[in-house]
């Protein structure tokens, strides 16, 4: 999943940003409104979560325009604007959550999961194709019940393959969910990532579509 990350404070962006990296995420941090509009039009974001003391644009003003230029991307406001009708106003723009500051990073994570489970991108708190099982709250891969050690990136590539059992998975959609904006891709890098991880699945178990891309071979454990 791909995060916007709307926030000012330099520090509260790197730290959160670092925090949702090593949960998956991708992350596209910008520091003002003006930055944010740009990157929603021309990034492929699945959320945004958004501050509201901007240093150019009031955030519930960025919002309200966002909206109504027909942008339905959901939105987690985090904000130190913590009373009642702040959070009332918040949601009347457009929010989808709201979250005050101070806040715990477990917390936001939570909020973060059922927003994607509204999305449909996280169906479940784990994943089953036959021997693989990949639990998703707790990062863990386990294969024929004995748990796999495997890095961020072989995760974020393994779910992105499990969620979508029967169809297949581009070079190009398999980047986007583990690089961030900007990144330099080594034109192998994927071949890396599936070659590291059929090392540690059932043979046979990730199918290469030749000139096309990946997908789980249903064939490897069904019965």
């Amino acid at each position: 999943m791909r995060i916007l990350l709307v926030e000012d404070d330099i520090a509260l962006s790197a730290a959160l940003s670092k925090s949702l990296r090593q949960q998956g995420y991708a992350v596209n941090c910008v520091f003002n409104g003006k930055d944010a509009l740009a990157a929603l039009s021309i990034d492929d974001s699945n959320l945004m979560i958004l501050d509201l003391g901007l240093p150019d644009i009031d955030g519930l003003v960025l919002l309200d325009k966002i909206r109504k230029n027909k942008n339905t991307l959901p939105t987690l406001v985090l904000t130190a604007r913590d009373s009642v009708s702040d959070k009332i106003q918040g949601l009347d723009k457009g929010a989808d959550d709201y979250l005050a500051k101070p806040f715990d990073m477990e917390e936001l994570l939570a909020r973060l999961r059922v927003m994607e489970r509204r999305l449909g991108t996280s169906q479940q708190s784990s994943i089953v194709c036959g021997p693989v099982e990949l639990d998703i709250t707790n990062h863990q891969l386990n294969v024929a019940g004995e748990p796999i050690e495997m890095s961020r990136r072989e995760f974020t590539l393994l779910k992105s393959l499990m969620e979508n059992v029967g169809r297949i998975q581009s070079k190009d959609q398999l980047e986007s969910k583990l690089y961030e904006w900007g990144d330099e891709v080594a034109s192998n890098t994927i071949e890396v990532h599936i070659h590291h991880l059929r090392k540690k699945l059932p043979q046979e178990f990730i199918k290469t579509v030749r000139g096309v891309g990946y997908s789980i071979n249903q064939r490897s454990y069904s019965t």
